[in-house]
C-alpha cells in the first residue's frame, strides 16, 4: 500500500499544488502603496488639467453663447466638423501640417539615434561628458530666443547665414520670408535644437548592453561598424519602436509657439497649420465652437494614427505601448 499523506494525491501520490490567490488591483495597491503615493502628484495633475477640462468638449458641438455657458448653447451636432471639412483652407492646413510633421520625423527621428551611436564609440570619458552637455545644451533655449536667433543669423542684410547664401548668387532669397525655405529652416533648426536631448535614452538604452556582447563581438573579429549593426542597433529597437508610436501619435500636430512666431505675410501659405488656424479662429475671431471642434477633429485624427500604429507594431514586432 503507497504511502500516502497530506500533501499528496491519495489516488496517484501526485503532489498538491496550492491554489494561488487571484491577482487583483487591490491586491495591487495593497503591495506597491509606496509606489503608487510617490505616483499620486502626478495622476491628480494629470487629472486636473487633461481629464477635467475635457468636459469642455461639448463646446464643439454646441453653439457657444457668453451667456449662457458651456452647457447652455444650441445643440447643433456637427455642422462645425462639416463648415470645417468642407472650408476652402482645409485641404491647405491638413497638407502643410503633415508635410511639416512628416518631414520632422522623417529628418527628427533618425537624428537622435544616430547621434547616440556616435556618442556611444567615443572612449575618451571626459571628452565624451564634454560633447553630450554641448549638444543637451540647445534644448533649453526658449522657443521666443530661438526664433530671434534665426532671426538675426538668417536676415538677408545683417545675418552671417543670410549674407553667405547672397554671396552664393541667391540674392533674392529671404530665407524666412520664402515658400521653398520655410519647412527646411523649420525643420533643420528643430533637429538642432532636440537631436541631443532626444538622444538621452536612447544612450540610456546603450548603456544596458551587457559588455560581454562587445567582448564576444571583438573576439569574433568585428569591426565598429559590425558591433554597431549586431550588437547596439538590436538592443535599442523597442526603444525605437516605442517613441515611433509616440510620434505618429502627433502627426497632425506640429506645434503652436515656433510655427506661430515664425510666420509672416510671405511665408503664410505654407506656414498656416491647424493650431495656428484654431488659434486665429478662435481667439482672434472668437468662434470659440468652430475652433473646439476643429481641435477636436485634430486630436481624433491623432488618437486614431495612434491606435493604428500601435496595433501594426504589435502584429510586426510584438512591441507596443498595451
Amino acid at each position: 500500500m503507497p504511502f500516502i499523506n497530506s500533501q499528496t494525491n491519495k489516488a496517484d501520490n501526485i503532489p498538491i499544488i496550492p491554489l494561488q490567490k487571484k491577482k487583483t488591483i487591490f491586491n495591487t495597491f495593497k503591495r506597491d502603496y509606496q509606489l503608487w503615493l510617490l505616483i499620486l502628484p502626478a495622476i491628480v495633475c494629470v487629472i486636473i488639467f487633461n481629464y477635467i477640462p475635457m468636459y469642455g468638449i461639448q463646446l464643439a458641438f454646441r453653439e457657444y453663447d457668453f451667456t449662457a455657458g458651456l452647457t447652455g448653447g444650441e445643440w447643433v451636432g456637427l455642422k462645425y466638423f462639416e463648415q470645417f471639412i468642407n472650408s476652402h483652407m482645409f485641404i491647405d492646413l491638413l497638407k502643410n501640417t503633415v508635410v511639416l510633421s512628416l518631414t520632422t520625423i522623417l529628418i527628427g527621428f533618425p537624428a537622435p539615434i544616430i547621434l547616440a551611436l556616435l556618442i556611444n564609440q567615443i572612449r575618451w570619458k571626459r571628452g565624451k561628458k564634454i560633447l553630450q552637455t554641448t549638444v543637451y545644451l540647445p534644448h533649453f533655449i526658449s522657443i521666443v530666443v530661438l526664433v530671434g536667433l534665426l532671426n538675426v543669423l538668417l536676415s538677408p542684410n545683417t545675418g552671417i547665414l543670410g549674407l553667405l547664401v547672397n554671396k552664393l548668387g541667391f540674392e533674392d532669397l529671404n530665407l524666412l520670408a520664402s515658400t521653398k525655405s520655410f519647412v527646411p529652416v523649420y525643420v533643420l533648426s528643430d533637429v538642432w535644437q532636440h537631436v541631443g536631448w532626444n538622444s538621452i535614452i536612447y544612450l540610456a538604452a546603450l548603456s544596458s548592453v551587457d559588455p560581454q556582447l562587445y567582448d564576444a563581438a571583438k573576439i569574433d573579429g568585428a569591426n565598429r561598424w559590425q558591433i554597431i549593426r549586431n550588437v547596439e542597433i538590436p538592443a535599442i529597437i523597442p526603444t525605437i519602436i516605442i517613441l515611433l508610436i509616440l510620434n505618429m501619435g502627433h502627426i497632425i500636430s506640429t506645434g503652436f509657439e515656433k510655427i506661430f512666431l515664425m510666420q509672416n505675410s510671405l511665408n503664410l501659405p505654407v506656414s498656416e497649420v491647424i493650431e495656428t488656424y484654431v488659434y486665429k479662429i478662435g481667439i482672434i475671431s472668437n468662434q470659440f465652437s468652430y475652433a473646439a471642434a476643429i481641435g477636436l477633429f485634430n486630436t481624433l485624427i491623432n488618437f486614431t494614427l495612434l491606435l493604428l500604429m500601435n496595433y501594426i507594431a504589435k502584429r510586426t514586432s510584438k512591441i507596443s505601448l498595451w
